[in-house]
């Protein structure tokens, strides 16, 4: 009796070594699975990423590098103050509508103004500050879905250089070709990107899908137009008691888009300051700068 109680002791015990086994087992299995799925789900967003920003040489050398560290900041970053500001002008100082926002951001300390350019800030904190819903969300749209995955390619530090060369460049354009005007928006770092991008879907277009190479053309194109739109309407059809505000900035930060953030962009595999075309750039833009400062001191109706 005592032996067959013994072994059927035995008996439990191994069964329940057996089940603790088993559920250690499934449990640790549940485990790889959730820790497969995840790295899977990330390779997945970075080959589309690689589809869209990179021609095909340098892909594979995205995807074995590929990481999100540092995570998209700059773009994110830039989205929110820029958000945030907008919503301050409009609840603190409450329009009748919030197509435009004339009275607000007219008085603001960040807008570019010709009888403040002794302000240098301005040159730069424009960019800060929209003329109404239509504007804020083009800007942030297009920054969003063309910056996020610029910058998780190119990193911040190089989406930054481009977006502010577009920021400076704009504000700079339109003292000079429209000195007597207000400037308002993020659309000379927007057109940066999308200028840069361009650049690189045009030179690289046999080496990327032709199908993904027509369509981004056509988006960056529909998006150009309707934006271009808005801001020719801003300053030659507003309303007799409102500001036209300049729209040079579009053009002159799509053209630093196409030098520098060509340059940049281009440069994914390689040392950016070992490329010769990234200097050249840097000097072109750069004597663009003085002479816009030559311009603003000497010779500006603005004065």
């Amino acid at each position: 009796m005592a032996a067959a109680h013994n072994l059927e002791m035995e008996e439990d015990v191994n069964l329940n070594r057996d089940r603790e086994m088993k559920e250690m087992l499934e449990e640790e299995k549940m485990r790889e699975d959730r820790a497969g799925k995840d790295p899977f789900k990330l390779k997945k967003v970075h080959r589309i990423v690689s589809k869209w920003m990179l021609p095909e040489p340098v892909r594979r050398t995205y995807l074995e590098r590929a990481n999100c560290l540092p995570p998209p900041v700059f773009i994110i970053s830039i989205s929110i103050a820029e958000l945030a500001v907008f919503i301050y002008y409009a609840v603190w100082k409450p329009q009748k509508q919030w197509i435009t926002l004339d009275t607000g951001i007219l008085e603001s300390p960040f807008i570019y103004s010709p009888e403040k350019r002794e302000e240098a800030w301005r040159f730069i904190s424009y960019m800060l500050v929209h003329a109404g819903v239509q504007h804020i969300l083009g800007n942030l749209v297009m920054q969003l879905v063309l910056g996020i995955p610029l910058e998780m390619v190119h990193k911040g530090l190089r989406v930054g250089l481009v977006y502010l060369a577009g920021v400076i460049a704009g504000s700079l354009a339109s003292s000079i070709f429209d000195p007597l005007k207000s400037l308002v928006g993020a659309s000379g770092g927007v057109y940066a990107l999308m200028g840069g991008y361009f650049m690189n879907v045009i030179v690289n277009f046999r080496e990327m899908i032709p199908a993904f190479g027509i369509i981004r053309l056509l988006i960056i194109v529909l998006i150009i137009v309707s934006d271009m739109g808005f801001a020719l309407y801003r300053r030659f059809f507003v309303p007799a008691n409102g500001s036209p505000v300049s729209f040079a900035a579009h053009i002159a930060g799509g053209f630093a888009g196409m030098s520098i953030g060509y340059t940049v962009f281009s440069c994914f595999d390689k040392a950016l300051l070992k490329d010769p075309r990234f200097w050249i750039a840097i000097a072109a833009y750069l004597a663009c700068v003085l002479f816009a400062v030559f311009f603003n001191i000497f010779l500006s109706p603005a004065n």
